[in-house]
């Protein structure tokens, strides 16, 4: 049965997409971890620790497959609160290993808390720009990789990141440089708030 919280996580990730539109528009967006965003996925990062502690991790069964994918992305932004990605991850494999909820969502939210500890990540779905492309990060037993992202769903790497360039270029994305201090800011908050 999907409980009433579900219509509060589509909110959440609606006010994220309108955020990030708005800052896109005015030309704030690029370069860095903008402080109204960092403060949206602080205040929704709360919200969902309150589900999680009156309700568990929210699977798909109780929180409907787009509930679900919100409270997964809401997950992956709260880079600010290691304690509680960290939690969340263990909530999520637990969930994923009973069949309730994507292994997908666990292998990327566990590519994101290594990559954010500045450790190799296990299935490759953590990118950024190096000489100019979009690259994984660095990978953990890399000729392994395609075997362990099959093993959750995730589609051959070659695939992922021919499809994320792609992506990039019709998106328009950031040149490198503005990447470049996008990742050093990012390697600050890092330090910040305690992952490294």
């Amino acid at each position: 049965m999907v409980k009433p919280f579900r219509h509060r996580l589509l909110t959440l990730r609606e006010a994220e997409h309108a955020l990030r539109a708005e800052l896109a528009q005015s030309g704030e967006a690029p370069g860095g971890y903008h402080p109204r965003l960092r403060q949206l996925h602080e205040a929704n990062a709360r919200e969902l620790e309150l589900i999680i502690d009156d309700d568990g991790w929210p699977t798909p069964e109780v929180a409907g497959e787009d509930g679900a994918e919100a409270a997964w992305l809401i997950a992956m932004h709260a880079v600010s609160r290691p304690t509680f990605m960290r939690r969340c991850l263990v909530q999520l494999k637990g969930e994923a290993n009973r069949g309730d909820a994507p292994p997908r969502h666990a292998a990327m939210l566990d590519d994101r808390i290594r990559a954010l500890e500045g450790r190799p990540q296990r299935y490759g779905t953590q990118l950024d720009w190096q000489g100019g492309r979009l690259t994984p990060l660095p990978i953990e037993d890399r000729d392994g990789v395609d075997a362990r992202r099959a093993a959750v769903g995730l589609a051959p790497l070659a695939e992922t990141i021919a499809t994320a360039r792609d992506a990039a270029k019709s998106d328009g994305a950031p040149p490198p440089e503005e990447w470049e201090a996008s990742s050093d800011v990012l390697d600050a908050l890092a330090k910040e708030v305690g992952w490294r």
